[in-house]
């Protein structure tokens, strides 16, 4: 069965594909793992930050927000040593200050996940794309997006990572028209 051309290269990268992208996340952590990944994949490829997941799992405490928002420089300090991880520290701050924020909308009774989905109304956007050129780096809506959580505090997370972290996150459907998934 076809999927889209990006994700027949690898195994992890079909897998990826067919089990996780563009399907609607809801479940916090998971989210926060999503933003997290596709910050960390800024100047890079998605194949990188795939082989490299189970480490950053690892060391960022499966993502666990409330764990991640108490680290400090000295875990940073110890992250920049670790050669199975993506070691950029604006990247591995950006990940803790994030955690942080979560973590402090958390405690004020908002959800990341209705930060996010409020964004498209509780619904995916679905778009018929049939060629790969012709789905964007971004977006109007990822561009509001990304100064609404710059508002709250996040950092990193640009447009163009928005936009990426809402395809992983199935608030829009990039998939194209005659794939699988």
């Amino acid at each position: 069965m076809p999927r889209c051309d990006w994700a027949d290269s690898d195994p992890k990268m079909q897998a990826y594909h067919d089990k996780e992208w563009g399907h609607p996340e809801h479940d916090e952590q998971k989210l926060f793992e999503l933003m997290s990944l596709e910050l960390m994949q800024a100047g890079l490829s998605w194949q990188t930050v795939l082989n490299k997941r189970p480490a950053l799992r690892e060391v960022f405490y499966n993502f666990d927000i409330q764990k991640v928002s108490q680290m400090d420089q000295t875990d940073v300090i110890r992250l920049m040593q670790d050669t199975r991880i993506i070691r950029n520290r604006l990247k591995i701050e950006a990940i803790i200050n994030n955690a942080k924020v979560v973590y402090q909308l958390k405690q004020a009774g908002l959800s990341l996940d209705e930060l996010l989905w409020q964004t498209v109304d509780y619904k995916p956007c679905i778009n018929h794309f049939t060629k790969p050129e012709q789905v964007p780096a971004k977006t109007q809506t990822s561009l509001e997006l990304a100064k609404k959580l710059k508002k709250q505090g996040f950092k990193f997370l640009g447009p163009t990572i928005v936009y990426s972290l809402m395809q992983a996150a199935g608030l829009v459907n990039d998939h194209l028209v005659g794939c699988q998934a």
